[in-house]
């Protein structure tokens, strides 16, 4: 790839080529040149537009040098971190090391819940109906004007009572587990 049409190509495409072929690159394709020519255009005008930012914030009517250097460490600092020296992070992990990790206190092998809670053994629930109660009709807003206004409200509390003591008609849950076969 690296010797088709060396007459057509641009200027910078000649450099990016020739940083490949200084780097051991022999073989690629032909967009990893442009991708690499458009890495850095765009990278050139980033740190251009951030010189004369700097330059305009010194009022300087044009880009200098230094605004140049400015922008391009900002840029370095901010888009390249680099990792703490050796000798950091083996401080840390000596004084992270020094505290000890708590003793277990199941013993070996693995903890495993109680036989009740797994879903290893059998297990059927049944629910059975309760007989049905016939209910009374509600009461409307009609039948509690007619109601007698003589009545006192502790007789009406011990209708109300007698309604609410009809049994509830929720089904009852019964379990058990189920012996096995022998074989």
């Amino acid at each position: 790839m690296a010797g088709e049409g060396e007459e057509d190509v641009p200027r910078d495409a000649k450099i990016v080529k020739s940083l490949l072929k200084s780097m051991g690159v022999e073989d690629y394709e032909p967009r990893v040149i442009h991708q690499f020519l458009e890495l850095w255009y765009r990278y050139v005008v980033e740190v251009l537009t951030d010189a004369q930012v700097y330059s305009e914030h010194a009022s300087k009517p044009n880009i200098d040098c230094d605004d140049v250097k400015l922008a391009i460490q900002s840029k370095v600092n901010f888009s390249f971190s680099q990792p703490p020296p050796r000798e950091v992070l083996l401080e840390l992990a000596a004084s992270r090391n020094k505290i000890p990790l708590p003793k277990s206190i199941a013993g070996p092998g693995v903890p495993l819940p109680p036989e009740q809670d797994t879903l290893l053994s059998p297990n059927y629930q049944l629910v059975i109906p309760k007989k049905s109660v016939s209910t009374e009709p509600e009461e409307t807003e009609d039948d509690e004007e007619m109601t007698d206004p003589g009545q006192s409200s502790q007789e009406q509390q011990q209708q109300q009572q007698q309604t609410s003591d009809l049994p509830s008609q929720t089904p009852q849950r019964v379990s058990f587990p189920l012996s096995r076969r022998p074989k």
